[in-house]
């Protein structure tokens, strides 16, 4: 799975499922309003672990083979 379609899920389920879009428009305004949520400069992104471990999991061996 993507970052992009990860992404579109958050969207999808906090701004879209369960209300009604009654046009484009309206869907268009939705997600519009859910971005500038997300892109709130008050509530910025914060890492809560350095660097290094997060590394170490990006670079380390992965567990299956390739030959299935």
């Amino acid at each position: 799975m993507s970052l992009v379609e990860v992404w579109f899920g958050i969207v999808e389920r906090q701004a879209i499922r369960g209300g009604v879009c009654k046009s484009a428009k309206d869907l268009n305004a939705k997600i519009r309003a859910f971005i500038d949520g997300w892109n709130d400069p008050s509530h910025p992104f914060v890492w809560t672990e350095t660097a290094d471990p997060i590394l170490a999991k990006a670079s380390r061996p992965t567990m299956s083979s390739p030959r299935h």
